[in-house]
């Protein structure tokens, strides 16, 4: 993958996320996330009252899309943007890594995780992305298999 597609999420505190229910009817919806570079992995904490995370315990596939700003892209046709496909796994607050992560949670998104990690409906989620689709602009795309 290039560096520039690499690197293009470090720009965003939140990601867009595609889920679905178990008979395919997709949801859109958005949650803040953390990363990790090597190997490339994402991270989200969400509440089993938001429809995603009962999509994501069923069928544990999601897409990511981090896309320019409407505002600052020269045309609505051509935003550049990366598309991940990621397989997902639930990560249980009994292992050791879940408070490593939610405290980088709380360091980057601030004060609000002290509550929100003490609600026992929110999930953490690994998603480790498989494919990923950059786009530049016009005539100017990439496709990535990460495996």
């Amino acid at each position: 993958m290039t560096e520039d597609a690499h690197t293009f999420h470090h720009g965003f505190a939140s990601v867009l996320l595609a889920t679905a229910t178990t008979d395919g009817h997709p949801t859109a919806s958005y949650a803040p996330y953390l990363s990790d570079e090597q190997p490339l992995l994402f991270y989200i904490f969400i509440s089993e009252l938001a429809e995603h995370t009962g999509n994501l315990l069923q069928n544990p596939k999601a897409s990511l899309l981090f896309i320019d700003n409407e505002a600052e892209s020269g045309s609505l046709f051509a935003r550049k943007r990366i598309t991940y496909s990621c397989k997902v796994e639930a990560i249980s607050r009994d292992q050791l890594i879940f408070d490593t992560l939610l405290d980088r949670f709380e360091a980057r998104h601030g004060s609000t995780m002290a509550l929100l990690r003490t609600f026992q409906d929110f999930h953490l989620f690994r998603l480790t992305p498989t494919k990923a689709s950059y786009v530049r602009g016009f005539g100017d795309a990439f496709e990535f298999d990460l495996n």
